[in-house]
């Protein structure tokens, strides 16, 4: 009778034990609103709002309280083959039709790696240009260097800081005909060149000059029944705001507005207040 009661408690205490692994656990940080409050950029920058996959489990090893008896094995008397190095350099990452041209750019604006400006891909390429990739959200991230990564390379290295007008205080500038934005405060760069997506044909995002006229965390688009994440606006209905769909998909743009990636759109939002000075030049190719 012990026994069973016994085994009762343990399977009792197993599925205790299973209930609150499934479970939910609230953010100790939240005010259980359900609202999302701005975080640290240098957080955002890190987290892009999926969770990282957990570790692989590693099996369970009990130590044994006996020393092993088992003989150690003799060493083989047969000469080992030396290993056959791989006919391909790249590690299996597949080689773009740009291969040299994306490996010039991101060489041109560092900070990815280095890389043989060669037009051949090799593992340190691919690494860089993977890297390139996830930072300006390029997808898939493979390594590849196609039109797109060729496309965003380009309009970043080929971006010149100084032809923006910028003021004494905060200016976001923003380069329609390379469709790129940056910050600028007393004449340095405080946000280097991004990417982005201004408005399509039919809407094209006016060039001049203004100034950010409001800010709102979520502003919700009345005529389009969208939330506009990380709003500023600058000209009437236009402003900047985090992209609602795939920002490289260049068969659409914005009604007007400036189209940012998640960290960028929170860089701005940092950097900007009411009040902060924009400059628009150029345009967008099509419009």
């Amino acid at each position: 009778m012990k026994r069973v009661r016994f085994a009762a408690r343990a399977v009792g205490l197993a599925v205790v034990v299973l209930v609150g692994v499934g479970a939910c656990a609230l953010d100790p940080q939240g005010d259980g609103s359900g609202a999302a409050a701005p975080r640290p950029v240098g957080v955002t920058e890190r987290a892009s709002g999926a969770s990282a996959p957990p570790a692989p489990e590693q099996p369970a090893v009990s130590p044994s309280t006996q020393p092993s008896r088992t003989a150690t094995p003799k060493p083989s008397r047969t000469t080992p083959k030396p290993a056959t190095p791989s006919p391909s350099k790249s590690a299996g990452c597949p080689q773009g039709e740009q291969q040299r041209a994306v490996e010039t750019y991101l060489s041109r604006l560092g900070g990815f790696g280095t890389l043989s400006v060669d037009g051949e891909q090799s593992a340190a390429d691919c690494t860089a240009i993977k890297k390139f990739q996830s930072r300006y959200g390029i997808s898939p991230a493979s390594g590849r260097a196609g039109p797109t990564t060729y496309d965003v390379a380009k309009r970043l290295a080929s971006t010149d800081t100084r032809r923006c007008r910028a003021g004494s205080g905060t200016t976001f500038c923003v380069d329609l005909t390379r469709q790129t934005v940056w910050a600028m405060r007393g004449g340095k760069v405080v946000m280097g060149p991004t990417v982005t997506r201004t408005g399509m044909a039919g809407y094209a995002t006016p060039s001049g000059t203004y100034s950010v006229g409001g800010k709102n965390m979520r502003e919700w688009s009345n005529p389009y029944e969208v939330w506009l994440p990380y709003w500023q606006r600058f000209n009437g209905g236009i402003g900047f705001h985090e992209t609602t769909t795939y920002l490289h998909n260049s068969s659409i743009g914005s009604h007007g507005c400036v189209n940012l990636l998640h960290r960028d759109a929170v860089r701005l939002w940092e950097l900007g207040s009411v009040g902060t000075r924009v400059v628009v030049f150029g345009r967008r190719p099509g419009t």
